[in-house]
């Protein structure tokens, strides 16, 4: 970081239990758990009626009238009105996004301190109509008379345009999906479906841990009669793991991608906050890490390049900003939209090949230490409501380091479009 910049603590984040869609959260929306965790935050540090300079959320999958999310959500959160907002979005990288958007702005002194969080649903998602109905309804709101209007109203129409189009997860430059996208890269890196099934039982087994140490309980809200993640599943097995079907590839008998080593469809949101030194101390609030350096890149996909791979490029870059090696951290956050993502991206790093040829390396970064891996568990155990996975990250980390009582660690997200957003999170 550049010594003419202040330094950027994470003083703390919160987050609701994360669940699957259609369940605890169906009827609550982006704008009902927004306001519940920024009202959580200005609770659990003293904020009410305090004015920050930006409050960043974002959300993947919501309505048109959510477009000032942020700024609406802070006017009912208890944080003073004239905080403004803004709403943002990248895929699953959207709050860790935010995070880095508002460390930015502390740290080139443009403000004290903010807010960076997410929410996502896919429960209450918008539906829309086709195009042959919505210029109708359009012809109709031009037209200026009763005739013109039954004209526009019934000229040419036919039933099948009241059929609703409903969000998808395919990619549009590919028509894939993620989990699509995903299967070809594990063939590509050769992972296997047993490696895959590990890696889940593994995040299961470490956030249960967690939850029973109390490692959340000042981290997760109770909302809606949940306390813990819907996903969550303790007593899973590898047995249990094993008997599913594959859920993308099912018909070459080679899929290795299943319900269960696969993030699901969930409901959920998160936020965190930020500050300076000088604004935390004012306030009495202690620093639980410092973020920084960050890095985003994108892949070419559409011609060959595995999907979910952009994180394997923005390391190395960060890494070579920050003076680094891929092994000198304490803690590695990898997000785990599916096991094979995570296991595809250590692979790539420990490629001479890869590293020569597309990073550009003299050598391979090398492999990390499995024991410093998602050690409370990550997005296969806990769920992912796209936007709010990156503030969960950054909370969750910030606290480990706090616990640790120094250290580093290293943050990687992947996300939809081919493209990945990475930081830093050090303690001193």
């Amino acid at each position: 970081m550049d010594k003419t910049q202040k330094r950027v603590g994470v003083v703390g984040g919160v987050r609701i239990p994360f669940c699957r869609n259609n369940t605890a959260y169906a009827d609550v929306g982006n704008f009902g758990m927004s306001v519940k965790v920024l009202g959580a935050l200005v609770e659990k540090f003293g904020l009410h009626g305090a004015e920050l300079g930006e409050v960043a959320m974002g959300a993947v999958i919501r309505h048109s009238s959510d477009w000032n999310l942020a700024r609406e959500a802070v006017l009912s959160s208890g944080l003073a009105p004239t905080t403004p907002g803004i709403t943002t979005a990248r895929a699953c990288g959207t709050s860790l996004d935010n995070a880095i958007l508002i460390a930015s702005r502390i740290a080139t002194g443009q403000i004290e301190a903010g807010i960076a969080g997410g929410s996502d649903t896919t429960s209450d998602v918008p539906i829309v109509y086709g195009q042959k109905l919505r210029k109708r309804l359009l012809a109709m709101n031009r037209a200026k008379t009763v005739k013109e209007k039954f004209q526009a109203a019934t000229r040419g129409f036919s039933f099948k345009e009241l059929k609703p189009s409903f969000p998808g997860v395919a990619e549009p430059r590919t028509g894939k999906s993620m989990g699509d996208h995903c299967e070809l890269m594990a063939k590509e890196w050769k992972i296997g479906r047993a490696e895959q099934d590990e890696l889940a039982l593994a995040s299961h087994r470490k956030l249960a841990a967690a939850y029973d140490a109390g490692f959340f309980g000042d981290l997760v809200v109770p909302f809606r009669g949940l306390k813990r993640d819907g996903f969550l599943r303790p007593d899973t097995t590898l047995e249990k793991l094993a008997a599913l079907k594959p859920a993308f590839d099912k018909t070459s008998g080679q899929g290795t991608l299943t319900a269960g080593n696969s993030t699901g469809l969930s409901d959920g949101a998160a936020a965190v906050l930020l500050g300076s030194e000088e604004w935390a101390a004012a306030r009495g609030l202690p620093i639980q890490a410092y973020l920084t350096h960050a890095q985003v890149a994108a892949v070419d996909f559409v011609h060959g390049e595995g999907l979910l791979m952009a994180p394997t490029i923005a390391v190395p870059r960060m890494l070579k900003q920050a003076g680094l090696t891929l092994q000198d951290f304490d803690f590695y956050e990898i997000h785990e939209a599916f096991a094979a993502q995570v296991l595809c991206t250590l692979r790539a790093w420990e490629s001479e090949d890869y590293c020569r040829h597309r990073l550009g390396l003299d050598a391979p970064l090398g492999s990390i230490d499995p024991a410093k891996l998602n050690v409370n568990g990550s997005s296969l155990a806990s769920g992912h409501p796209f936007a709010a996975t990156g503030a969960r990250i950054v909370a969750t980390l910030a606290k480990m380091l706090e616990q640790k009582g120094s250290g580093r660690g290293l943050i990687s997200i992947c996300t939809a479009g081919g493209m990945g957003v990475t930081a830093i999170l050090e303690r001193p």
